[in-house]
C-alpha cells in the first residue's frame, strides 16, 4: 500500500462530505431564489422559507451538515434580507429578536429531527434483530423436529433389521428397509431445500436456460418420487408440444417440490400435473384435491419457514420458498389459485422460447 493510500478517505467520510456539499448548496440556491423574489414576498417570509428548507434537510441528512446549513442560512438572511442590507448590523429590535429566534428554531429543529431519525433507526434495528431471532428459533425448532424424526426412524429400523437378520425374517427386513428409505428421502429433501435456499440467496445458483422437452421436465420431477406415490400422479401433456428453452434443473426441482407439497398436504386424492404454452411463456402446473388454503395463508405460503395453521407434520416451510426462488431466478413467477375445500392449483409461469425439433436442426 502506498503512503498516500493511508490518507485515502473512507466511504463514510466521503458520504459526510457530500452531505455538507448538498446542504450548503441547497441553502445557497434557496437564498438566491428568495433574493430574486424578496420584493414580492418580503424578508420575513424569506425566513419561513429558509426554515422550511432547513427542516427538510434535517429529515434526510446528518446533524452537522444541517447545523452548518442552518447557521449559513441565518447569516445569509441577516446579510442579504434584514435592513440595513449587506451588513450584519440590525437596527430594529424586532428584527434582532426574529434573527435570534430564527437561529434557535433552526438549530432546535435540526437536533430534534436528527434524534427522531436516530431513534427510528434504532427501533428498526431492534425490530430486525427480533425478527432474526424469531426466524432462528423457528428454524432451530423445525430442524430439531424434522431431523430428529427421520434419524430416529432410521436408528430404530437398523435395530429392527439386526433382530430380523437374527430371526431370518425376510418380510420384516424388507419392511424395515422401506422405512429407512422413506426416512432417508425425507432427511435428504429437508437438507436439499436448506442448501438450495442458501445458494439462491447468496447468488451461487444462476439460471442456465437450454433446449429441452416439456415431457422431460415433467417426468424428471415425477421420476424422483417413490413408486407408491407415483400412482397418485396423473400427467396431462399434449403430444405436439414444442421444445422449450428454460433451466431444466431449476424447473424440474421446483416441480418436484410442488408435487411433494401436494402429496403431503393435498389430501389423498389424485394429483394432476401438466403444461400449457402461450404468449412466450410455459405454465407447468400441479393441481390437488385437498382442503385448499384461506386468503391469509395463500399470501404467506411462499415465505420462508411458513407453515399453514393446522397443516400436518412434515417439512420446515422451505419447499415452496425454494420453488419461488427457482422461478425468480429464471425471470418468472409461481402462482397459486385456491379456495377452502377446493384444493390448490400451483403454476410455474416461466418465460421461454419455443421451437420444434426440425426447426432446431435447421438452426
Amino acid at each position: 500500500m502506498s503512503a498516500l493510500g493511508i490518507f485515502k478517505p473512507s466511504s463514510k467520510e466521503e458520504d459526510v462530505r457530500s452531505q455538507f456539499v448538498i446542504a450548503i448548496g441547497v441553502v445557497l440556491l434557496s437564498s438566491l431564489l428568495c433574493f430574486l423574489s424578496v420584493s414580492l414576498i418580503g424578508y420575513k417570509v424569506v425566513a419561513l422559507i429558509l426554515l422550511t428548507v432547513v427542516s427538510i434537510l434535517a429529515m434526510t441528512l446528518s446533524m452537522w451538515p444541517v447545523i452548518t446549513a442552518a447557521a449559513i442560512s441565518a447569516f445569509l438572511w441577516n446579510f442579504f434580507f434584514i435592513p440595513p442590507l449587506y451588513t450584519f448590523h440590525i437596527d430594529n429590535a424586532e428584527d434582532i429578536l426574529m434573527f435570534l429566534l430564527y437561529f434557535i428554531i433552526a438549530l432546535v429543529s435540526t437536533v430534534l429531527q436528527s434524534r427522531i431519525r436516530t431513534e427510528r433507526e434504532k427501533t428498526r434495528d431492534r425490530e430486525e434483530k427480533v425478527k432474526s431471532i424469531q426466524l432462528y428459533h423457528t428454524l432451530l425448532n423445525s430442524l430439531s423436529h424434522e431431523m430428529k424424526t427421520p434419524i430416529s426412524a432410521i436408528i430404530s429400523s437398523v435395530d429392527g433389521m439386526k433382530y430380523a437378520l437374527e430371526q431370518n425374517n425376510g418380510s420384516a427386513l424388507s419392511e424395515l428397509v422401506t422405512e429407512i428409505e422413506i426416512a432417508g428421502n425425507r432427511l435428504h429433501r429437508q437438507v436439499e431445500n436448506m442448501l438450495n435456499m442458501n445458494r439462491l440467496e447468496s447468488g451461487l445458483l444462476q439460471a442456465r436456460p437450454d433446449w429441452c422437452e416439456v415431457s422431460e421436465v415433467v417426468y424428471g420431477a415425477v421420476g424422483q418420487l417413490p413408486e407408491e406415490q407415483v400412482k397418485r400422479i396423473k400427467v396431462m401433456l399434449s403430444e405436439d408440444l414444442p421444445l422449450i428453452k428454460i433451466d431444466m434443473g431449476f424447473t424440474s426441482q421446483a416441480l418436484y417440490n410442488l408435487l411433494q407439497n401436494a402429496l403431503t398436504y393435498g389430501g389423498g386424492g389424485q394429483i394432476e400435473v401438466g403444461a400449457d404454452l402461450h404468449d412466450g411463456y410455459v405454465d407447468l402446473y400441479v393441481k390437488d384435491q385437498g382442503p385448499g388454503l384461506g386468503k391469509e395463508a395463500a399470501l404467506k405460503v411462499f415465505d420462508k419457514f411458513y407453515r399453514a395453521p393446522g397443516s400436518k407434520a412434515g417439512g420446515i416451510g422451505l419447499g415452496l420458498a425454494v420453488v419461488k426462488g427457482f422461478c425468480d431466478a429464471q425471470g418468472g413467477e409461481v402462482r397459486l389459485k385456491t379456495e377452502p375445500g377446493k384444493g390448490c392449483l400451483f403454476t410455474l409461469h416461466l418465460p421461454t422460447e419455443t421451437t420444434y425439433i426440425n426447426q432446431l436442426k435447421n438452426e
